[in-house]
């Protein structure tokens, strides 16, 4: 199975921050944000990744992560997206590099808390199709939330006025090789975009959508709100030895 991180887009919701930088690259407490994706995949076993860049500031992902060293990789691939076409249209650029593998795709502004191993591995299981990770959220509202017909998921609705369940689609999603026919079958939503919500339910469709629970916590950070809520649960699942190191030592400079 391969990787991939997607961290393209201009992340106009956090300008001017944004201005200046690509919004992965901006801190979560001790690291930039593209770590904590690439990570994820890592800690699932998972050593052959690509990262999607866009913008102007493209080559500072290359500067900050090499070949992925720091992760115990030997190489990271890179591609580019040009505008906003939208995480399906991003998640496209990769076809070449996953060439007919399985993917394990993770949105760069994703924090979680806990190893998504098991679910990896149950996808590994599946003889085809997809799996999706879900966490049951208080403002659902805000996500696109699937639908369920007892255990079984029968639909995943964008950003629903009422919701159907309280469980988010969060920004981590597993696909076989087919993944890559249906995003060329999607047509440009309403905000001209190839919708990773439109791939999934092509998926519902067939009968080969699984899902997955995420334990611990999970939050996006593309808001200053959301970004300050990531730096805030990173730092606390720090123990206290650490902060307090990091401390003495920011103390020292």
């Amino acid at each position: 199975m391969k990787g991939i991180v997607l961290a393209g887009g201009t992340g106009s919701r956090l300008f001017p921050l944004t201005k200046i930088t690509n919004k992965h690259l901006l801190p979560i407490y001790d690291k930039p944000m593209i770590y904590y994706p690439i990570q994820t995949l890592v800690d699932a076993g998972i050593r052959d990744i690509m990262i999607v860049t866009g913008g102007r500031n493209s080559g500072d992902f290359l500067r900050l992560l090499a070949n992925g060293k720091h992760f115990g990789l030997k190489h990271i691939a890179y591609t580019y997206q040009e505008g906003e076409g939208g995480i399906a249209d991003a998640l496209s650029l990769c076809e070449h590099f996953a060439d007919g593998q399985d993917v394990c795709v993770v949105l760069g502004d994703n924090i979680i808390e806990k190893s998504i191993r098991g679910a990896v591995e149950a996808f590994r299981m599946q003889a085809d199709g997809a799996r999706i990770l879900l966490k049951e959220v208080h403002d659902a509202e805000r996500f696109g939330v699937a639908e369920f017909d007892g255990d079984r998921i029968v639909g995943i609705e964008e950003k629903p006025k009422q919701p159907k369940s309280k469980y988010a689609v969060t920004g981590i999603y597993m696909y076989d090789a087919t993944v890559f026919q249906k995003i060329h079958t999607c047509k440009p939503s309403h905000r001209n975009e190839l919708e990773i919500t439109d791939v999934n339910n092509a998926y519902i469709r067939e009968g080969t959508m699984k899902y997955s629970f995420l334990d611990g916590w999970w939050t996006d950070a593309g808001t200053f709100e959301s970004l300050l809520r990531a730096t805030n649960l990173v730092a606390a699942s720090k123990p206290q030895s650490e902060r307090a190191a990091a401390s003495a030592e920011e103390d020292a400079e």
